[in-house]
């Protein structure tokens, strides 16, 4: 019976804390998320940034959050929290070399679980749960992964952390995967799918998820340098990904319907920091910046509002009207509000 209340609790969301101050618009239906890798604010935006399609093209056709943080290094904190509100731990600042389940030693505000470990147990609730309990329908996508919901096993070392010739997934930027509520469920096998399933659930409003995040492999996403099948890597041969991938989200009739795609990364490079105090659950990842296009949206706006990654996790629920997890739902905690949603009709 324990085990099945935390089951409860982790599809529910019950134990998350209530929506608050100003909300992003329910007109938004279907989410996009798409992180990258390792690259700093300036890197990435600046007007020498290599990265053309995204500062320029895309960039003309959103709005910038030009004060959007990362929470952590290195990336796994940074990709839980986004699902769960969750803050980091000793274990997921060393990026999960092993697959080990979370060892809780206490709790803290904000539903946060105190203790180490990267395998989160069935009571901890996910964005994912919510979706499904709402009637909403989610998937994640997850570049170069071999089969649905790929994993190592719990406790084993994780082998997908340097990249191979054909298979550069990379277990730490599948979020998904660290939650016993997702992994012990059949959602896991039929909604944390490889890539290419992406291009066949656009092709309809139908058949694409309220929520799909999606994940490059190590070489597209900008993380390797060079890639190790040969080709330049970092935030060039994202770029071009981009440039490939993108138009046929943009085109897509869920997107052009009620669509929202935001491109960010999941921390700045090196040991880049943001200043103290500025949010809840903090900017230690670094500025990044984030872009979001919309219909809803004007394109070639900036948006100077300090945002981080539980900022991105509140919109969605908000916009889903759904409980906000752990740090989304800490006081003063701001979802994107009229300033990135300026062109509502």
């Amino acid at each position: 019976m324990v085990v099945a209340a935390a089951v409860v609790l982790a599809l529910t969301g019950c134990v998350s804390s209530p929506s608050t101050a100003e909300s992003a618009p329910r007109n938004v239906g279907h989410v996009f998320v798409i992180n990258l890798e390792n690259k700093n604010y300036l890197k990435t935006w600046g007007s020498d940034s290599v990265a053309t399609y995204l500062s320029k093209d895309l960039r003309s056709q959103g709005v910038l959050l030009s004060q959007y943080y990362g929470i952590a290094h290195h990336s796994a904190p940074n990709y839980i929290a986004q699902i769960s509100g969750q803050g980091p731990n000793s274990a997921t600042e060393g990026d999960c070399t092993v697959y080990a389940p979370f060892q809780q030693t206490g709790s803290g505000a904000s539903d946060q679980l105190q203790g180490t470990g990267c395998v989160y147990p069935s009571s901890v609730p996910t964005v994912a749960g919510q979706l499904t309990t709402a009637g909403k329908s989610w998937k994640a996508y997850m570049e170069d992964m071999q089969t649905p919901c790929e994993h190592p096993t719990l406790g084993a070392k994780d082998n997908h952390h340097s990249a191979k010739v054909g298979d550069e997934y990379a277990t730490r930027h599948n979020p998904f995967v660290y939650f016993e509520s997702i992994t012990a469920s059949p959602q896991c096998q039929s909604n944390v799918l490889p890539f290419g399933q992406l291009a066949r659930d656009l092709q309809s409003v139908g058949t694409t998820p309220n929520l799909s995040y999606i994940s490059p492999n190590l070489c597209d996403d900008g993380h390797d340098i060079p890639c190790v099948d040969g080709s330049q890597g970092g935030l060039a041969s994202a770029d071009a990904w981009l440039r490939q991938q993108v138009p046929a989200i943009l085109a897509s009739p869920a997107y052009k319907q009620d669509g929202m795609l935001v491109i960010t990364f999941d921390e700045a490079d090196g040991t880049n920091v943001g200043p103290e105090g500025l949010l809840p659950g903090g900017t230690a990842g670094g500025r990044i910046g984030a872009l979001v296009l919309s219909p809803f949206i004007k394109g070639g706006t900036t948006s100077d509002t300090p945002y981080n990654h539980y900022s991105l996790l509140a919109t969605i629920e908000d916009i889903f009207s759904l409980p906000r997890l752990g740090y989304a739902g800490a006081p003063g905690l701001k979802a994107f509000g009229t300033d990135v949603f300026n062109n509502e009709s």
